[in-house]
């Protein structure tokens, strides 16, 4: 993998005003872990079975369970990330307006909130709203593949079912009897091999992309592997078309690169086989305002990261999200995976950056995040106006250019790469901070898509659209606050905002599971 050089990389923070990260060249030495030999089956999934051999490393993930602590721009209090209207718990002053609307059609629309700590990955997963609780069947409507991060039981249901797994319905294993929310979270077992502790694989998607691209696990650095383990998650991912391989399979998009361009570029296949046997475009699923077939990007944390300053520069994931403490009066790694702002001290920044104030630390990230932050909304908004834009020109009954279906394809085009763009940035989890010339750059090109997807509209219709989308955006097209599987049930609420319109109601039915439990008897799903 092609990296930046240090000097490089330390020029590049420099221009941006952010911090440069001269004490951190020593950060790629490789040293030796600990040689284990426990007596923890090496099948093991549950995190209490390692509490009494690492007892300091046990203690410290437990504070992943604190879900009441914010940063200014993230945090861990799972507040709805569409709703800047009302107060913690349920909004927050930089949250997204546009959410809802631009997943318009996509279960991301009925429900998308902040994540919490590791320690409710599961808890979290049951009881939200994009996977089905509703009608007698208790079909969750998503494919088991929706688990794969959240519990490093998926080794034991894939050792089980092999590739068949992925499309299983992902109601099959949300009971009490399949998982336990509380000890088979994200644990010890996910990263780590349960008898000799040295970092591994869980993921099959992370395996395979290793193996396409030439790469032997047991000779990479430990050092790449610190940020690896960590890339079995944070990263972008889609889940494979019956027509390429076995049905819902993840799979990493990385193989033409992994810059937002790289993965546009790769999207272009891979999705549905023409009658020559050729795959068409990717798609998640098509708007439900404009029609256009979209792709939802997920956490591109490592791929953002990974040519940043820090990343560029040899500095690992763990570095500083696992900052090394002392414990019983030995050295260990924090397994509190926190962000180093909610450390008043700043002391995994510290670590390199030993010559500046934590003040002046924070207040560097801050710069970085707001600056991204501003130009996230700005992007959002344009790209709401792009599927309007679209959505007008597709339905406009007066005259047309001669070269209507062209303009409009291409205007398609547009609306599917600004969206895919900005939410490159939206969905990465650090606010611009993990490589700020990559997300203002990122953001710049949605921006321009969109604008570009508005204009090939209005040439496609003469400019007969022109008088409908002159103005604020958020009075042509407000905001969808409220949206829900519930709601789906309600014609009232599908007649609430223009775009909702659109949808035809669910039918009316009632509620199968809460959590893990069901409450209405019945065979689980199948």
């Amino acid at each position: 993998m092609n990296r930046l050089t240090f000097t490089h990389a330390a020029a590049v923070a420099a221009f941006l005003g952010i911090m440069t990260i001269s004490a951190c060249s020593d950060v790629t030495t490789d040293l030796k872990a600990p040689v284990y030999k426990t007596s923890i089956r090496e099948d093991e999934t549950r995190m209490s079975a390692f509490k009494n051999d690492f007892p300091d490393e046990y203690a410290s993930y437990q504070k992943n369970n604190e879900d009441e602590v914010m940063t200014e721009y993230k945090g861990s209090v799972a507040y709805r990330k569409n709703d800047n209207v009302n107060p913690l718990p349920k909004g927050f002053r930089y949250a997204q307006p546009y959410l809802k609307n631009l997943w318009l059609g996509y279960p991301f629309s009925f429900e998308y909130n902040e994540a919490r700590g590791h320690t409710y990955a599961v808890e979290d997963f049951v009881n939200i709203d994009r996977i089905n609780r509703y009608g007698a069947d208790g079909k969750g409507l998503l494919p088991t593949t929706c688990i794969n991060c959240k519990t490093p039981k998926m080794m034991t249901w894939h050792k089980e079912y092999g590739d068949k797994l992925w499309s299983m319905d992902a109601n099959t294993f949300r009971g009490k009897d399949k998982i336990s929310a509380a000890d088979e979270s994200i644990n010890c077992a996910n990263c780590h091999n349960p008898v000799t502790m040295e970092l591994r694989l869980y993921s099959e998607p992370l395996k395979d992309w290793l193996k396409r691209s030439n790469q032997d696990w047991d000779k990479l650095s430990r050092n790449e592997k610190r940020s690896l383990v960590c890339a079995q998650c944070h990263v972008e991912y889609y889940f494979t078309h019956k027509d390429n391989g076995p049905a819902a399979k993840p799979v990493f998009p990385w193989d033409e690169g992994m810059d937002p361009e790289d993965m546009y570029r790769y999207y272009t296949g891979h999705g549905a086989k023409d009658a020559s046997g050729k795959p068409g475009p990717f798609v998640d699923w098509a708007h439900a305002a404009s029609g256009v077939g979209m792709i939802k990007m997920q956490h591109p944390e490592y791929e953002t990261f990974i040519d940043g300053p820090h990343g560029a520069a040899g500095v690992s994931c763990a570095d500083c999200h696992m900052q090394y403490q002392r414990a019983g009066g030995k050295k260990i790694s924090s397994h509190w995976m926190t962000s180093p702002l909610k450390d008043a001290e700043m002391r995994a920044c510290r670590q390199c950056h030993a010559d500046k104030t934590a003040d002046f630390l924070r207040g560097r990230v801050l710069y970085t995040q707001k600056k991204t932050y501003d130009q996230l909304i700005r992007a959002e908004a344009l790209s709401v106006r792009a599927h309007e834009a679209v959505r007008l020109a597709r339905d406009y009954a007066g005259a047309r250019s001669p070269g209507y279906e062209e303009l409009m394809r291409q205007a398609r085009e547009m609306v599917r790469k600004g969206q895919l763009f900005w939410d490159y940035v939206s969905a990465e989890n650090s606010v611009g901070f993990h490589n700020p010339a990559k997300a203002l750059d990122t953001l710049m090109t949605s921006a321009e898509c969109s604008r570009k997807a508005v204009d090939l509209a209005m040439e496609a219709t003469m400019f007969g659209i022109g008088p409908s989308l002159a103005g604020d955006i958020e009075k042509i097209v407000p905001p969808i606050l409220e949206h829900s599987r519930k709601l789906m049930q309600s014609p009232e609420h599908l007649q609430s905002h223009p775009w909702l319109k659109l949808l035809k109601p669910f039918p009316p039915a009632p509620q199968v599971w809460d959590g893990q439990t069901r409450i209405i008897s019945g065979a689980p799903a199948k």
